[in-house]
C-alpha cells in the first residue's frame, strides 16, 4: 500500500528545513550569464546548475505534482504552493530562458500528450537536470501563422528524415534537445498534416546560428536541419495530429496551466527591490516623485500578481475555456512590461543615458526598456492574444479563413502564383 500523505504543514516545514540547509539565499547568489558566457564558461555555469537540479531532484522536490512512473512525485498541487512558498527567497536551479521552456512549457505538453515510452524516456532526466528542452516552433517563412510551417519530415522506411528551418528558438544554443513541429502530410489541410518530434540539438544535420537583438543580447537562435534522423520514439503525440498538441503548447506558453513556481520578482507584496536599488544607486529614494513612482510600479505588480491568481482560479474552474482565459495573461504581461520600464526609465533620469559596468542597475534599465515589447510579440502577439479573447471567450465570430480547408500544397502554390490583381 502506498505511504499516506505527510500533511501539508509538515511538508512545508521539512522542505523549509531542507532549502536552509542545501541551497542559499536568492540575495547571496547572483544569476548565471549564458548569453554573455564563452563556450567553455557556459559549460561551467550549466554544470553547476545541472548538479544543483539534481540536489533538488534527489531530495523529492522537483517534479512534485509529475506522476510517480515518470520520475515526480505525484503529490496534489498544494504541495508544490507550499514548496513554492518556502523556497520564494532561495536561490533554485537557473536555467535561463531554456528552463523556462523546458519545465514550464515543453515538459508539460509532453505529459499531456507523449506516450509513456516516450515519458519514461525523457522525463526523468529532465528532473535530473541531465535534458533541456527548447521550442523549435516558428519558421522564418510562416511569420505568426503557426499552421503554415515548411519545415517537413519526411518517412524513409523505419525513420524519419527532417529538413528546412525554425526560428526564435531562446535558449536553443546551450539546450540538450527541441519540441519540432513539423510537416508529415502535404496533400492535407494547414491545421492536419502536422507533427511534433523532439530533436536531439546536436545532431548531425543540426545547425544552430544565435541571432543578435537590439539590446546585445543573442538568445534567440534559428536553426537548419538537413535531413536529420529521427525515428518514431522521437514523435510527441500522433503523426498529423500536431496541431492538437500545438494549442496544448501555447497554453502552456501564455501562462495557463503552469506549475506554481516563485516569482522572478519577489514577493509583490513588498515594494519592487529592483526598482528601490535603482533609486538608491542614482540618490533619489528620498525624492517625492522617484516615491511615487515606485508606487505606481508597487500598485501594478500587485493588480498583476492578482490578476495571474484570478486567470489560474477561472482556468481550473472551466478547462474548456483554459485557451482563451490565458490569453489575458499574455496580454496583461504586454501591456505592463513597457509600462514599468518607462517607470524605471524616469527613475533612473540621466543615470541612464551613461553607465558603468553591464550589470548596474541604470544598464539594466536600457536593457529592460529595449526588451520591453517582447511579451507583445513572442508566443502570440497582442493582436493575436484579442483574438483569442473575443473568440474562446467572448464568443464573438471568428475571423474569415480562405485557406484552411485546402490541402497545404496547394495554399504554398497558390501563395506563390498570387499576383494580387483582381480579376
Amino acid at each position: 500500500m502506498p505511504e499516506p500523505l505527510i500533511g501539508i504543514e509538515d511538508y512545508r516545514r521539512q522542505a523549509g528545513k531542507w532549502l536552509t540547509a542545501n541551497l542559499p539565499r536568492r540575495d547571496e547568489v547572483s544569476r548565471p550569464d549564458f548569453d554573455g558566457a564563452s563556450d567553455e564558461e557556459l559549460r561551467r555555469q550549466i554544470d553547476a546548475e545541472r548538479a544543483v537540479q539534481r540536489r533538488l531532484y534527489d531530495a523529492g522536490y522537483a517534479g512534485i505534482t509529475w506522476p510517480v512512473e515518470y520520475g515526480g512525485q505525484g503529490l496534489p498541487e498544494e504541495y508544490e504552493r507550499a514548496f513554492a512558498a518556502e523556497a520564494r527567497g532561495f536561490r533554485l536551479p537557473d536555467f535561463g530562458i531554456a528552463g523556462g521552456t523546458t519545465f514550464g512549457v515543453c515538459a508539460r505538453t509532453m505529459l499531456a500528450h507523449g506516450s509513456p515510452a516516450f515519458l519514461r524516456r525523457h522525463l526523468p532526466r529532465i528532473l535530473a537536470g541531465e535534458e533541456l528542452f527548447v521550442q523549435f516552433f516558428s519558421d522564418p517563412e510562416a511569420g505568426s501563422d503557426l499552421a503554415g510551417v515548411r519545415t517537413q519530415a519526411v518517412r524513409d522506411g523505419d525513420r524519419w528524415l527532417l529538413s528546412g528551418s525554425k526560428i526564435w528558438s531562446s535558449g536553443a544554443y546551450y539546450a540538450d534537445w527541441g519540441m519540432c513541429l513539423a510537416r508529415t502530410d502535404w496533400d492535407a489541410p494547414k491545421h492536419r498534416g502536422l507533427t511534433w518530434f523532439a530533436v536531439p540539438v546536436r545532431a548531425a544535420g543540426v545547425t544552430v546560428q544565435r541571432i543578435r537583438q537590439i539590446t546585445g543580447s543573442a538568445e534567440f537562435c534559428q536553426e537548419f536541419f538537413d535531413d536529420v534522423v529521427l525515428t518514431d520514439d522521437d514523435v510527441i503525440g500522433e503523426v498529423n495530429d500536431g496541431w492538437t498538441v500545438t494549442q496544448t503548447m501555447l497554453l502552456f506558453e501564455r501562462g495557463g496551466g503552469g506549475e506554481a513556481q516563485p516569482r522572478a520578482g519577489g514577493d509583490a507584496r513588498r515594494l519592487p527591490a529592483d526598482l528601490v536599488e535603482l533609486a538608491r544607486s542614482v540618490g533619489t529614494l528620498d525624492d517625492a516623485h522617484t516615491q511615487q513612482l515606485i508606487t505606481r510600479a508597487h500598485v501594478d505588480d500587485v493588480v498583476r500578481d492578482q490578476l495571474m491568481t484570478r486567470i489560474g482560479a477561472l482556468m481550473r474552474l472551466d478547462p474548456r475555456l483554459a485557451a482563451g482565459v490565458a490569453s489575458y495573461g499574455k496580454l496583461a504581461s504586454a501591456t505592463f512590461d513597457p509600462v514599468r520600464a518607462n517607470l524605471a526609465l524616469e527613475i533612473a533620469n540621466g543615470a541612464a543615458s551613461s553607465w558603468n559596468g553591464a550589470g548596474t542597475p541604470a544598464a539594466r534599465v536600457v536593457s529592460d526598456l529595449l526588451s520591453s515589447r517582447f511579451m507583445a510579440i513572442a508566443g502570440g502577439t497582442s493582436e493575436m492574444q484579442r483574438n483569442s479573447i473575443g473568440e474562446r471567450v467572448l464568443g464573438l465570430p471568428r475571423e474569415p479563413s480562405f485557406d484552411s480547408g485546402k490541402p497545404f500544397r496547394e495554399v504554398v502554390r497558390d501563395a506563390q502564383n498570387w499576383s494580387g490583381k483582381v480579376s
